[in-house]
């Protein structure tokens, strides 16, 4: 089988991966893929494969033994839900569930739209009606929120988005590790100090949580968690605003009528995710074994991808899927994964974002983009699909 080599496409796949998956879709469901990060894949392409794949057993989330983990981009500083199986996963996510409930999310709601119109406050203050919409506010919502929620100091938040966005980039794997040893002796040092000094936060208390027969998070698994919620809970919901604000100032009657009617917003806020979701790809899996999947072999140990940006542009599930359309029918869309991986944060992400888009488009009536779309610059790598920067005015 021929190599898809997206890694030659360079900034063209970055900007619109779309028109690359949807000319392999054509071809098959799987293919043989070089990706950004320089390391070769199995990518499933359509709705339904993928969809099948997010919950095939084949497809393993740990490591399987003979697979050196320097190959790969994807080092964390313990154990997760996203590079773990059954029943370790089933551990991990039942201990930390019985923290990170909908209740406890639901009742953020208040403290988000304050922090929404302090940030909508500085940024229209602007005296030449102009700002940078990531640096001024796709940012710093969802990044104050997680970091409130776990208890993470204030001055520490820009230090993870930097962070952040090596980590969920193509950054070189020398970069990578250092920053990972600097982001887990930041964590060592915030865990100790949440031991002495315990406070209303989520990381307090799940350093407290235990099931019935007494089990706690380790250090590790603590380590991993912190981890995994500081990136993936606010990097995916920058991509969630930006690109939801960017898709509606590109479709003004869509936008027209959400300023018209805003009971359209939680369905305007799942279009968005179909349409151009913050996470093209989900975190790697990799084969137990042989295995067949769309008439094709994948070998033991291989990493394999579903492509969700594809599952959701796929008209064989969704009519003229190109077509940005707030009330089109979305359910189904795989924004957030499916199975027992589906994103634990969906629901925070949801309230971020209703919240974000309705304030910003009711007080910035006249809000426009401020850049050629095709010159805004897009996240490099294939794990989280965003601008880095988008340019508007008012």
């Amino acid at each position: 089988m021929d190599v898809v080599d997206l890694l030659a496409a360079g900034e063209d796949f970055t900007r619109d991966p779309y028109r690359y998956f949807a000319a392999m879709r054509e071809r098959g469901p799987v293919h043989r893929v070089r990706l950004p990060g320089d390391y070769p894949a199995w990518l499933i392409v359509g709705h339904a494969e993928a969809r099948a794949a997010l919950t095939d057993p084949r497809l393993v989330k740990a490591y399987p033994t003979g697979v050196d983990e320097t190959d790969i981009e994807r080092i964390a500083p313990g154990p997760h839900l996203l590079i773990t199986d059954p029943p370790d996963h089933t551990r991990l996510r039942r201990l930390v569930s019985r923290e990170f409930t909908p209740g406890r999310v639901a009742a953020l709601a208040p403290r988000v739209r304050q922090l929404t119109d302090e940030l909508l406050d500085a940024m229209l203050a602007a005296p030449d009606r102009r700002a940078d919409l990531v640096s001024a506010f796709s940012f710093p919502l969802p990044i104050t929120v997680i970091c409130e929620l776990l208890g993470v100091p204030y001055l520490d938040r820009d230090r993870f988005r930097r962070w952040s966005q090596v980590m969920t980039g193509a950054a070189a794997m020398d970069e990578a590790e250092a920053t990972l040893a600097a982001m887990t002796e930041y964590l060592i040092g915030l865990l100790a100090a949440k031991r002495q000094q315990p406070g209303d936060d989520l990381l307090s208390a799940l350093l407290g949580t235990a099931d019935g027969a007494g089990d706690q998070l380790s250090q590790e698994e603590l380590l991993g968690m912190c981890w995994l919620l500081l990136i993936a809970g606010h990097e995916t919901t920058v991509g969630l605003i930006s690109n939801g604000v960017l898709a509606l100032l590109n479709h003004p009657e869509q936008l027209a009528a959400l300023r018209a009617d805003w009971s359209l917003l939680d369905n305007a806020v799942e279009e968005i995710l179909r349409y151009d979701g913050p996470v093209p790809t989900p975190t790697v899996r990799f084969a137990a074994e042989d295995i067949e999947l769309g008439g094709v072999v994948i070998p033991r140990r291989d990493l394999v991808l579903p492509a969700l940006a594809d599952a959701d542009r796929d008209p064989a599930r969704f009519p003229d899927p190109n077509r940005f359309d707030i009330r089109r029918d979305t359910g189904g869309h795989l924004a957030f994964g499916h199975g027992i991986h589906y994103c634990l944060g969906a629901p925070l992400a949801r309230l971020e974002g209703r919240i974000a888009l309705r304030a910003l488009l009711e007080r910035a009536p006249d809000l426009a983009l401020d850049a050629d779309p095709a010159a805004v610059p897009w996240h490099p790598g294939i794990l989280i699909r965003g601008p880095l920067h988008l340019p508007i005015r008012w």
